[in-house]
């Protein structure tokens, strides 16, 4: 770098000695060349001069920018000619533009790459947890058992079904985090077919009877309908999320409250509302509430046997079925959970 612009200077020096020494020859001779003569001398040398100063400046620029080019555009050595090609039709207007364009882009790579790695740690953190406690509650029951409790009949059964109770709750957590990659790899197929939404609701309120009553809250339907509620979608998986949300409404509801299902004709779409008189959700939780593990009140989620990842699953389904789920939510006076399905 250094020689090029040693030999830029040497070059613009010689340059202006040479054309020193013209003028000095053209002044000395007045008499014998003619002021048209003498113009059109002076004209040629400049246009020389400026093609030179351009062609050089141009060089100059050229080697300076076709590094920034090809870190930009990801080039390397062997696409130097392409860089140079770039970079000679570029304006310095375009390539500062470039810069800044590329400089945003990295920036906001660099921050989706923290916000991931943030949440990874996170995630795994939650893992950690949820499969620590009943590890622990399973070696806390095999202790005592084996400290002298295998003997005594009434401690040795409970201290078993305590067990078995923790070992179905890790079972649960690992069959939904398979579930969630699966949806997010895009292995679980999905089985479409026309069915009666309104039938499948019926099923999931007959399923959650029991566990409704127990907090006297109200499974219902916001109307009587006329005729069948035809959806296109996966049964099965459709099915799971009505239940988690069901099941969600009456662990969150308020004792002797009610759950509401409603189904809205809009165009080419079914839109279905899970509607409760729970405790509400806060507005500060509201964008977390579908993220894995993500629990408002985790002592009550734990209460009533929750994996928190319900919501997770549910958002999964819905957008492999290219719907979207969203919720509205009053502290003190209820949810409402909003998705839309595919008319059949």
């Amino acid at each position: 770098m250094r020689s090029s612009g040693a030999g830029l200077v040497a070059i613009l020096t010689a340059s202006a000695a040479g054309i020193l020494a013209v003028i000095a020859v053209l002044l000395g001779h007045q008499e014998v060349f003619s002021t048209w003569f003498v113009f059109l001398v002076f004209a040629v040398v400049f246009v020389l001069i400026f093609l030179l100063v351009f062609f050089l400046l141009q060089g100059f620029i050229r080697q300076k920018i076709t590094p920034l080019y090809q870190i930009i555009h990801g080039t390397g050595r062997k696409d130097n000619n392409k860089g140079n090609i770039a970079a000679t039709r570029a304006t310095l207007g375009q390539v500062s533009q470039d810069v800044i364009n590329w400089v945003v882009s990295r920036n906001r790579e660099i921050a989706r790459l923290k916000e991931m790695e943030k949440y990874r740690r996170e995630f795994l953190g939650n893992v950690s947890h949820e499969l620590k406690t009943p590890i622990f509650n399973i070696q806390g029951y095999v202790l005592t058992l084996l400290d002298g409790g295998l003997e005594d009949p009434s401690i040795n059964r409970l201290y078993l079904e305590k067990t078995e109770k923790s070992i179905n709750r890790m079972i649960s957590i690992v069959e939904d985090l398979e579930a969630i990659a699966r949806l997010e790899s895009g292995e679980a197929e999905m089985q479409f077919e026309v069915f009666n939404f309104l039938k499948l609701v019926e099923e999931v309120f007959e399923m959650q009877e029991e566990r409704a009553k127990k907090r006297n809250i109200t499974l219902r339907l916001d109307r009587k309908y006329d005729r069948p509620v035809k959806v296109y979608a996966d049964r099965k998986r459709i099915y799971e999320v009505m239940n988690n949300l069901i099941i969600n409404s009456i662990n969150y509801g308020n004792e002797g409250g009610s759950t509401t299902v409603s189904c809205l004709d809009i165009g080419d779409t079914i839109l279905v509302e899970v509607i409760d008189t729970g405790i509400g959700i806060e507005a500060e939780h509201l964008p977390r509430i579908f993220e894995r593990f993500y629990r408002i009140d985790k002592s009550r989620s734990r209460d009533f046997g929750g994996t928190g990842l319900g919501l997770a699953i549910v958002k999964h389904i819905l957008e492999a079925h290219g719907q979207n789920i969203s919720v509205r939510s009053t502290p003190g006076k209820g949810s409402v959970f909003s998705f839309t399905l595919r008319k059949g």
